[in-house]
C-alpha cells in the first residue's frame, strides 16, 4: 500500500510545502495571533522574516535538515505568531529524532493556533508512529555489461609515422602493437551513496572492473570514493566534494588520483526549469611507473540545464590548465571543452539519450625533438553518444549504448578512431 501523504511528509519530502500551506489555510491563530503572522509569506515577499521562512523551505528541498531546523528557531524568535514555522519545525525535529522537543513544538502548534482537522490528523500521526532517530539513507546500482570496443588500445589511424628528417621526408611503418586492437569485453560497475549527516551531507563509492576477452594488457580496473556536502553563502547555493581514486590496468596499478571540487549555484533570473550550475575543481593524478606523466589539473566550466515538457537538456563549456609536474613530453598544456546532452522518453518504457562532446588540448612546447617529433601537439577529440534505457519494472533497467570517437592531431602517431558497443542490464535500489 502507498503511504499516506503524510508520512511522505513526516519521510522529509517537502515538509514545510505539504504542511504549512494547509496550516496557513486551513487554520486560524489564537487569540492575539493575526493572520498576516501566521499565513505563508508568498514568493513577492521581500521582508526578513518572509526571507528567512523561504530559506529554509530551501534547506529543506535540498536535504540540510539542521540548517533549516535552525532557520525556522530564528523565525519563530523574530515572529512568535508564525504558525507555519512552529509546524514546520515540530515535523524537522520528529525526523531527526528529536521526540521530546517535537512533542512541546505540537504542544504549542495546538495551544496557541485553531488547527483544522487535517493539521490534527498530521500531528497525532507524527505521535503514533513516533519521532524515530535519524536513520542515514543509501541508494546503489549495480550494473554487469557485455561490449566490442573496435580500438582497445587507442591504436592509430594510420600505419605509418612521416617525419621530417635532416634528408627530407622519411615515412615509417609501424609496428603492430600501434595499430588498432579489436576485443570484446565484460564488465561490471557499482556506485554506491549513502547520507552521513541530517544536513545533507553524502558519502560515495564507485568501482568498475573490465575484462576483454583475449587483451588482458587492458584489463581495468577503478575505484573512487569521496564526500560531497552542501551550504549556503547568502542565496547562493554551494556544494563541496573531495575523492580520491585508484585506477589499474593490466593487473598492476597504473593511477592515483585526488580532487576538489566546488559547484556554485547563483540566484541569477533564468527561465522556468533552468539552472546554472558554475563548478571549478582542482585535480592532482599520480602515475605509479610513469612519473614524468603526473600532473595538476585545473578547470572552470558552466552547465545550463533546462527541462521542457519530456525533453531535458544540458550544455557545459568549460576551460582547463594542465600543469606538468615533471619533464612530461610537451610540458603544460591548456584545453577547452564544450558538451550537450540531450535525453526524452520514447515511450513503451523507453528513454533515448543523445550526448556529443568536443575537447581540444594545446601542448607548450614540442612534443619530443629526440624522438624526431619536434611538433608542438594539438588534439582535437569529438565524441558521440547515443543510448536507449528499457525500464523493467521499478528497479531494473535494460541498455543499450553506442559510443564513436574521432581524435584527430597534428601529430599523426597520435591520431585514432574508437568506436564502442555495449549492452548493460542495471539494478537500482530503491
Amino acid at each position: 500500500m502507498n503511504p499516506s501523504p503524510i508520512r511522505r511528509a513526516l519521510a522529509g519530502l517537502c515538509l514545510a510545502l505539504a504542511c504549512n500551506g494547509a496550516l496557513a489555510q486551513s487554520g486560524s491563530p489564537s487569540p492575539g495571533a493575526s493572520p498576516e503572522d501566521a499565513a505563508l509569506p508568498g514568493p513577492s515577499g521581500h521582508t526578513p522574516e518572509e526571507l528567512l521562512y523561504q530559506e529554509a523551505l530551501q534547506s529543506l528541498a535540498e536535504g540540510r535538515k539542521s540548517d533549516a531546523s535552525e532557520q525556522m528557531t530564528r523565525l519563530i524568535g523574530i515572529v512568535p505568531q508564525h504558525a507555519g514555522a512552529w509546524l514546520d519545525l515540530a515535523l524537522i525535529q520528529c525526523s531527526l529524532g528529536q521526540g521530546d522537543e517535537a512533542e512541546r513544538l505540537f504542544a504549542n502548534v495546538e495551544t496557541r493556533f485553531n488547527p483544522r482537522r487535517e493539521i490534527l490528523e498530521l500531528i497525532a500521526e507524527a505521535r503514533d508512529t513516533g519521532c524515530m532517530r535519524w536513520t542515514p539513507a543509501s541508494t546503489a546500482v549495480i550494473s554487469v555489461s557485455r561490449g566490442i570496443d573496435d580500438n582497445v588500445n587507442q591504436g592509430a589511424s594510420n600505419s605509418s609515422f612521416i617525419v621530417e628528417g635532416p634528408d627530407g621526408t622519411v615515412e615509417l611503418p609501424l609496428l603492430d602493437d600501434f595499430l588498432p586492437k579489436r576485443d570484446g569485453y565484460s564488465q561490471v560497475s557499482a556506485d554506491y551513496v549513502r547520507d552521513i549527516t541530517a544536513n545533507g551531507t553524502l558519502g560515495f563509492l564507485q568501482f568498475q572492473g573490465r575484462r576483454y576477452d583475449s587483451l588482458h594488457d587492458y584489463d581495468t580496473t577503478a575505484l573512487f570514493g569521496g564526500v560531497e556536502s552542501p551550504w549556503r553563502l547568502g542565496t547562493w547555493l554551494v556544494r563541496g566534494t573531495a575523492s580520491l581514486g585508484l585506477t589499474g590496468m593490466g593487473g598492476h596499478l597504473y593511477q592515483r588520483q585526488g580532487q576538489a571540487q566546488v559547484r556554485v549555484t547563483p540566484p541569477v533570473p533564468l527561465p522556468p526549469r533552468t539552472q546554472l550550475h558554475l563548478i571549478g575543481a582542482a585535480t592532482r593524478t599520480d602515475y605509479a611507473t610513469l612519473s614524468a606523466f603526473d600532473a595538476n589539473l585545473i578547470e572552470a566550466r558552466a552547465l545550463l540545464s533546462h527541462y521542457t515538457g519530456d525533453l531535458s537538456a544540458t550544455l557545459t563549456a568549460g576551460v582547463q590548465s594542465d600543469r606538468a609536474l615533471a619533464d612530461r613530453p610537451g610540458g603544460n598544456r591548456h584545453g577547452a571543452y564544450v558538451s550537450l546532452n540531450l535525453r526524452r522518453p520514447l515511450g513503451w518504457s523507453t528513454t533515448g539519450e543523445l550526448a556529443y562532446t568536443r575537447q581540444s588540448w594545446d601542448s607548450a612546447s614540442p612534443y619530443s625533438p629526440e624522438l624526431l617529433i619536434d611538433q608542438v601537439r594539438a588534439q582535437r577529440t569529438q565524441v558521440l553518444r547515443a543510448s536507449l534505457t528499457y525500464q523493467i519494472g521499478k528497479q531494473q533497467r535494460i541498455v543499450l549504448e553506442a559510443r564513436a570517437v574521432r581524435n584527430r592531431e597534428n601529430i599523426s602517431i597520435f591520431q585514432y578512431n574508437n568506436r564502442q558497443l555495449q549492452l548493460s542490464w542495471q539494478w537500482h535500489t530503491p
